[in-house]
């Protein structure tokens, strides 16, 4: 038997293009959905689009946020740049207690908001099926950046990736099959061997300025400075930095800037390279959330 989400409403605050994908899903399960940040097209036919925020709320037993969440001055992405959003204080107020709040990422004010207004808020970023599945997309998308900005190969090119999370992983894997000479940074030694035992080369983290001037191209995936002034200036000035890491990323590009360092911050990517794929893997998750923590008289 199939998920059913007749009889819910639900309301997707802002987002970008895997957005559209989830609305269409959400659709055949059965859902009445309302969105806020999306001009009318072809796509959304069976969606109501509204223009505020209040109005979005209105009725809504779940509430779908961006997987990015909100900056620190609350600004909602929308893929509509004519559609400003914002989570005010005021705004924040206006979400009826109880409802389900499903975000990617939540800044410490949003969940102080969840907390005084008691809402029913899930973070699904770091959830295991979202994040290695969005790893796939990541990956994906920051090689496609990688061989547009790079004067060489990505074969045979000395590639570094920092971190050996989810994404870490997915990325060190195609990158050595691609070819890459792949060193891996991190800091627990058992990563370490994990990572000498899948054939990259190792470097603890309080390594890095031995080796980090072979770089051709680094990935980061560390969400804390990591590349800090004092390891860029070890860098040649062609090598490229890509940090993929969630906002404000793990280098410190005033830096990087000073020392004319080609430094990109290039967050969202499953929603950029592969919007359908990514829709499609929120929609895997989010209506089995709603299953589970909407009350099943608003069946």
């Amino acid at each position: 038997m199939g998920l059913d989400l007749r009889g819910i409403k639900i309301a997707i605050i802002g987002g970008d293009r895997r957005d559209i994908y989830l609305m269409q899903e959400l659709i055949k399960l059965g859902a009445a959905v309302t969105a806020v940040g999306f001009s009318p097209c072809s796509e959304l036919s069976q969606v109501r689009l509204v223009d505020k925020l209040e109005t979005a709320f209105n009725k809504a037993q779940v509430l779908v946020f961006p997987m990015g969440g909100t900056d620190l001055e609350g600004n909602i992405k929308t893929l509509d740049q004519d559609f400003t959003l914002r989570l005010s204080p005021e705004i924040a107020a206006a979400i009826p207690e109880g409802v389900l709040v499903i975000i990617g990422f939540a800044r410490d004010f949003v969940k102080e908001w969840a907390q005084k207004y008691r809402w029913k808020m899930i973070e699904i970023a770091e959830m295991d099926m979202v994040a290695i599945m969005n790893s796939i997309p990541s990956a994906e998308g920051v090689l496609q950046i990688a061989m547009e900005k790079l004067p060489i190969t990505i074969h045979d090119s000395s590639s570094f990736v920092l971190g050996f999370g989810r994404l870490g992983k997915t990325l060190a894997r195609m990158l050595k099959g691609i070819g890459a000479n792949t060193t891996v940074v991190a800091r627990k030694r058992a990563d370490l061997s994990r990572i000498f035992e899948m054939g990259y080369r190792p470097l603890h983290c309080s390594e890095m300025h031995q080796l980090i001037s072979e770089a051709d191209v680094i990935f980061n995936t560390v969400p804390v400075l990591i590349l800090d002034e004092k390891l860029l200036s070890l860098l040649r000035k062609d090598t490229l930095i890509l940090d993929i890491a969630s906002a404000p990323g793990g280098t410190d590009f005033t830096a990087a800037k000073r020392l004319g360092l080609n430094a990109i911050l290039a967050p969202s990517l499953p929603g950029i390279a592969a919007p359908k794929t990514s829709g499609k893997i929120l929609a895997q998750v989010i209506p089995q959330l709603i299953l589970r923590e909407v009350p099943h008289e608003y069946f």
